[in-house]
């Protein structure tokens, strides 16, 4: 495959995907949009990105695969290269997966803002008793609260480790040569914490997914 034609199927790649990101922005329910308006939906070394919409990281694709075509044009060296594609291959991937959960963030949105107000009942005192049937709900709960807390928790873990990346690339552009190798050793390891990190994110939400989804065709 010659460069043009990287190009132009990357850029076809592309418009499947706008399609798919102008449905899914048009069917937002006005609750994810609210829930969603100031949550943050991917890391800034992907997309700069706030609420439940996503087109904005469609144009954002068209930019890199704009910057990636002049790279080629004016031929710039391999590794440069490589990072672009590779760039623009984690962007495809993360926004193809935000498509599939939106849903899950706002919902984790709303488990947070109900822990806050269950922890503000508490520090003010129960009134009322739970019914002889309480002990159901709460047995059903318990799990699902169980698997978002671990996905926040595992969120956290990925940010602080992406945060920790960024540190040690400033501190890699700025040491001296013999310094280097260290500082990549690091780079690396934090790099495999952090895929190991994503890789459990993958799992919870698939188990949030699988526990749910008999609750939700009940509910129909």
């Amino acid at each position: 495959m010659n460069t043009n034609q990287l190009v132009q199927r990357l850029r076809e790649q592309l418009r499947q995907l706008e399609q798919e990101v102008l449905q899914h922005d048009a069917s937002l329910p006005p609750a994810q949009r609210k829930l969603l308006q100031d949550t943050e939906r991917f890391n800034s070394e992907l997309f700069i990105q706030h609420g439940a919409q996503l087109y904005p990281c469609v144009e954002q694709l068209h930019k890199s695969i704009d910057q990636l075509e002049k790279q080629l044009r004016h031929q710039l060296a391999q590794h440069t290269i490589a990072l672009s594609c590779e760039r623009i291959q984690d962007r495809f991937v993360a926004l193809k997966r935000a498509l599939g959960t939106t849903g899950l963030n706002a919902r984790v949105q709303k488990l947070q803002q109900a822990s806050k107000r269950r922890s503000y009942q508490q520090r003010q005192g129960r009134r009322h008793q739970e019914s002889g049937f309480g002990w159901i709900a709460a047995g059903v709960m318990q799990n699902s609260h169980q698997l978002y807390e671990e996905l926040n928790k595992h969120l956290n873990w990925a940010k602080k480790i992406e945060q920790k990346i960024e540190q040690l690339q400033s501190k890699l552009e700025n040491c001296h040569s013999t310094d280097k190798i260290p500082v990549q050793n690091d780079i690396l390891l934090m790099h495999r914490r952090l895929g190991k990190c994503r890789q459990a994110i993958s799992y919870i939400e698939d188990r949030i997914q699988a526990f749910e989804r008999p609750h939700q065709s009940y509910n129909r």
